[in-house]
């Protein structure tokens, strides 16, 4: 039994938030039934986003709503509030936020009281000053950028493929993705195998007039599976004749022009930029400690170094590594440690309201998986190395068993049966992205700026 009737408020809808909440309200069933505790979650969107299975959605091997888990469905006995935490007053316990209803309400943002707070708000792209960046590049953090993404891809082989103009058919077949991470190479891999598959639906384009790109500013690729591996990696995308470019910056893509470090320039209608994140502006909008990188200071516990009934893991959290032999090391923020620091934080919140002494967070790195497109993949899990089918194979199985609920487990299986059965889906529905565009020309309007004045576009 809690020693006092508690509130518990996490902050963010993503791995560390969805599992932390859903494991507290299992282990304070009995304290929610008798109202001796609440749990509210607070998230910009009611979902989570199985972020490794965006690649395989941007090449359409799965159907966009099975990527997302939704929170009201997974979180029965926890309250789920659309909206965001804009700040937070640690030492008055209330948090400042702002929801899809307090803008028509026009009462301005709202305090949220609250005893235990879970800092969860997760990670935004990191970008650079770079001309033309903000104008014209997508990143591939979310569902709809990777939706967004392939629907702007097979737009771009329709006008390449529809055009007399050989500078417009040649920028519109040329893709340019910056970083050379997992999101990046993953990203790049699966579209540049679905985008292959679908030339062979267009009478004058062929695979060849393709030209794929990858700007990496350091010397290797996918560095959590290895050096050999990363150049593995380099080897099989260049036999697939996407160039590879590594040292190598962008530096301008003003104008729809690519201009890279190296003095190449390309004309293109896409830039994907994947060259890493940064930690949430919320947390500099906090009282709690920061690291030099901007990340809250956490102890192995997984409490808020210094700040009692403040907790905090994943990408907003410098974790201490316990398990390594460099003292000083910090977990690395991805999901093989979020969703285990999860389960670390729960337990430890219930323990903390009852009394018990709080667990230290500690897991070995066991290793990393990759797909660069269908039967093709890279593997480096428990010292052992593969590459080719069984790396893919391995990326599908693992990703598989992690993704939440059984619910989504089967859909995204069935969907893989299935595509392993039927043709690829090579539809653009650009026109989801401004779905009054077309209502708006019909009612004698002007289309809104968003839509280009072309209704079906989706750039």
């Amino acid at each position: 039994m809690v020693k006092e009737r508690a509130r518990i408020l996490v902050v963010g809808g993503g791995y560390v938030g969805m599992y932390t909440a859903l494991r507290l309200q299992r282990k304070l069933k009995q304290e929610l039934g008798r109202g001796e505790a609440e749990i509210t979650v607070v998230t910009p969107d009611p979902y989570m986003t199985y972020q490794p299975f965006l690649p395989e959605a941007a090449a359409g091997s799965i159907s966009p709503r099975h990527v997302v888990v939704p929170l009201r469905r997974v979180l029965p006995h926890c309250r789920v509030v659309v909206g965001e935490v804009t700040a937070v007053d640690h030492a008055k316990r209330t948090a400042t936020l702002t929801t899809l209803a307090t803008e028509e309400e026009g009462t301005g943002p709202r305090q949220l009281t609250y005893d235990e707070l879970v800092l969860a708000p997760g990670s935004i792209s990191r970008t650079l000053p770079i001309p033309g960046l903000a104008d014209f590049a997508i990143g591939f953090k979310t569902v709809e950028e990777a939706i967004g993404l392939r629907n702007h891809v097979i737009e771009q082989m329709d006008i390449a493929s529809s055009t007399r103009d050989p500078a417009i058919r040649d920028a519109a077949l040329t893709f340019v993705f910056v970083g050379g991470g997992y999101a990046g190479v993953e990203a790049l891999g699966e579209l540049e195998d679905m985008a292959r598959y679908t030339t062979r639906y267009y009478h004058n384009v062929q695979p060849d007039d393709l030209k794929w790109i990858l700007v990496e500013a350091s010397d290797r690729i996918l560095p959590e599976v290895g050096p050999d591996l990363g150049r593995y990696t380099v080897s099989e995308l260049r036999r697939r004749n996407i160039d590879v470019r590594l040292d190598t910056r962008l530096e301008s893509c003003a104008d729809r022009v690519a201009v890279l470090s190296d003095g190449a320039r390309f004309p293109t209608r896409t830039v994907v930029w994947t060259a890493g994140v940064k930690p949430h502006p919320l947390l500099a909008a906090t009282d709690l400690p920061l690291t030099d990188r901007g990340r809250l200071k956490c102890t192995p516990e997984l409490t808020v170094d210094g700040a009692t009934h403040a907790w905090a893991a994943g990408d907003a959290a410098a974790v201490p590594d316990v398990t390594a032999a460099e003292p000083g090391s910090q977990t690395a923020p991805n999901a093989q440690h979020a969703v285990r620091q999860a389960k670390v934080l729960a337990d430890n919140i219930a323990r903390s309201l009852r009394g018990e002494p709080l667990q230290t967070y500690s897991h070995k790195y066991v290793g990393s998986v990759a797909s660069l497109g269908l039967h093709k993949g890279v593997a480096h899990v428990y010292g052992r190395k593969l590459k080719g089918y069984p790396a893919w194979f391995m990326h599908r199985a693992y990703h598989l068993s992690r993704v939440p609920t059984f619910n989504r487990k089967a859909r995204v299986l069935a969907e893989w049966t299935l595509s392993g059965l039927f043709k690829r889906e090579i539809v653009s529905l650009g026109s989801l992205e401004h779905p009054r565009a077309e209502f708006e020309l019909a009612a004698g309007g002007k289309p809104s700026d968003e839509s280009s004045g072309d209704p079906k576009g989706s750039s």
